[in-house]
């Protein structure tokens, strides 16, 4: 941890540099991000007819987060990029051997497919569900390339999140040999459960988180699971997928689509 103390010793005090499409505000104790949606970098291709569209992202969260006693999982959205692009690295596919593509959305197998290794990426990592909405599953070289400082973005529940590339470690890592079901074959990470959480092997938490100077701060990682996949304070539920009912502010609700890429 060493490592990481002294290489974050500045980073909590950086800024970030304005985009057009995204303001970040302030107002009391929540934290907003209103934008777009559109990058400002290219995208694609993925699938034939998929395209980057517009949306009205509207995510509000914590301004001033505290860790809670409890861990909360299964987030729709875990957080968003100070560039106004939302973090979804989860997907709705699973093995499915009776399926054309080899996965759908039923859970059954047990065996959920991972967005980076399972599915088509662009570049940067993302692509768009059915409603046009580009998310990252995970790095975007573009954003973290001109990143002034290393705020990468905020959390589902306020925390920061930095990049700092190989500074910060997963602690998650591949299981050795190979599945005794499913699809069958090496656990090459095609499916989240080809990981396992081996605490101590490397510099961050099971959320992929560390506390510096006092202050508890995510990091996304180069390597599995990229962005936080469990959160350690109060999620908004604007990142939960409902919202009193309703789906979040921040799209309709919808997860990825069949053979989405």
């Amino acid at each position: 941890m060493k490592t990481l103390c002294t290489t974050l010793a500045f980073v909590l005090l950086s800024s970030h540099a304005a985009h057009a499409h995204v303001t970040i505000t302030v107002n009391g104790d929540q934290r907003c991000i209103v934008s777009d949606g559109v990058p400002d970098h290219e995208t694609g291709p993925w699938r034939a007819g998929a395209v980057v569209a517009a949306q009205d992202h509207a995510f509000c969260m914590d301004a001033m987060p505290e860790l809670t006693d409890t861990i909360t999982r299964n987030v729709r959205i875990s957080g968003m990029t100070i560039t106004g692009i939302p973090l979804r690295p989860g997907t709705a596919e699973y093995y499915d051997p009776s399926s054309e593509r080899g996965y759908s959305r039923d859970p059954s197998s047990g065996w959920n497919v991972e967005g980076i290794g399972g599915l088509i990426m662009d570049a940067q990592n993302a692509h768009v569900d059915g409603d046009g909405m580009y998310h990252y599953h995970g790095i975007p070289s573009a954003v973290t390339d001109a990143l002034d400082g290393t705020l990468f973005g905020y959390a589902a529940d306020g925390f920061e999140i930095h990049y700092i590339g190989d500074d910060a470690q997963s602690s998650w890592q591949l299981k050795e040999g190979e599945r005794a079901s499913g699809a069958g074959g090496a656990h090459d990470g095609t499916y989240v459960q080809d990981y396992e959480f081996v605490a101590g092997s490397g510099t961050l938490d099971e959320c992929n988180g560390a506390m510096i100077d006092g202050q508890y701060v995510y990091f996304a990682t180069d390597t599995f699971p990229f962005f936080p996949r469990c959160f350690k304070g109060t999620v908004s539920p604007d990142f939960s997928g409902v919202r009193d009912g309703r789906p979040p502010r921040g799209g309709n609700g919808s997860s990825e689509l069949p053979n989405n890429g």
